[in-house]
């Protein structure tokens, strides 16, 4: 065992990002054992991959061996002209500071097993001339489409992860739910915790007393329903746990469409793909003001609205900043 103290470059980083960048090839598994079993601690407390570390920090490492196959260096994707446009047209809004990708369904955010394009690889095609490589502040799951911010320094991205941490953020979701709540509008406060099988994460619901539970809160309002089968609902998360808001709704009793480890299922004529997009981002600009951003749906839940006789809206409102 060994004892690290954090210094001011790696203060606002998550610990997972921290070690995997001090110890190439560290792979999410091996990864997330150690943290599971309690062998990471964090200031002398059983530590989480998404904590923030701070300045004086002090973590208490085990000798950490990655396997001699992983790869030593950062997987930067191969950008041919047709991936370049297809990475230029996911732009919604850009500026000094930031960059907004409406990410597409089905396109990771970091690489894995498995995985061989994800956006993290392909930020360097981002990249100004003499500037910082882009940086990544948030995470949307695999399959979930929409906004994804990105920070064009490390300065601005500790500013925008400050601001995730302390929930300045305001985000709304879409999801198509297969179901209807019998509230059409409420609040969701049910603690999760984190459950793996394997080298698969679930999130479940927890008791608030047991020691794993992870406060997770979701405001929720139906936008639009057919009869008791299916509804559009607009989804707020206030906290930012691993799967949130596919474990609230399963746990309403409405899944979300085509979420199959979560209950949602796959249904004619809807698309076998995840129903959830990440529609809205309102917060501060780090550079001062508001920024108000909104991401067009994907196809597929288009085709599922115009299915259901919902309204479609054909555009996204332009991004603001205010």
């Amino acid at each position: 065992m060994k004892d690290v103290t954090i210094t001011a470059d790696a203060a606002e980083m998550r610990l997972d990002r921290y070690l995997r960048r001090e110890t190439p090839g560290l792979t999410q598994g091996v990864l997330q054992k150690l943290l599971r079993t309690g062998k990471i601690r964090l200031n002398g407390a059983k530590a989480e991959a998404n904590a923030r570390l701070n300045e004086g920090d002090v973590l208490r490492l085990p000798d950490i061996a990655p396997p001699s196959e992983a790869p030593r260096e950062r997987h930067v994707v191969k950008m041919d002209p047709a991936r370049q446009k297809e990475l230029e047209g996911m732009i919604i809004y850009q500026d000094e500071s930031v960059i907004a990708l409406n990410k597409p369904a089905g396109l990771a955010v970091q690489g894995g097993s498995g995985i061989a394009v994800h956006v993290d690889g392909m930020l360097d095609a981002l990249r100004e001339e003499g500037a910082e490589r882009p940086k990544l502040v948030h995470r949307l799951d695999r399959d979930t489409s929409g906004i994804l911010l990105l920070a064009r320094t490390a300065r601005v991205a500790a500013k925008l992860a400050a601001l995730f941490r302390s929930r300045n953020v305001e985000k709304t979701y879409w999801a198509l739910l297969a179901g209807v709540p019998d509230v059409l509008e409420g609040r969701i406060d049910l603690p999760l915790k984190r459950i793996e099988f394997g080298n698969v994460s679930r999130a479940e619901p927890a008791g608030r007393k047991d020691p794993e539970a992870q406060k997770a809160i979701t405001d929720y309002r139906v936008l639009d329903y057919a009869g008791r089968k299916y509804c559009l609902a607009a989804l707020s998360p206030h906290t930012g746990r691993m799967h949130q808001l596919r474990a609230h709704c399963l746990a309403l009793g409405t899944p979300i469409l085509g979420d199959a480890a979560y209950g949602g299922i796959f249904a004619e004529p809807f698309a076998a793909q995840l129903h959830l997009h990440a529609r809205r981002l309102v917060l501060p600009h780090p550079d001062g003001g508001t920024l108000a951003l909104e991401a067009a749906l994907p196809e597929h839940m288009r085709e599922g609205l115009k299915y259901l006789g919902f309204a479609v809206p054909e555009a996204a409102r332009p991004a603001r900043r205010m």
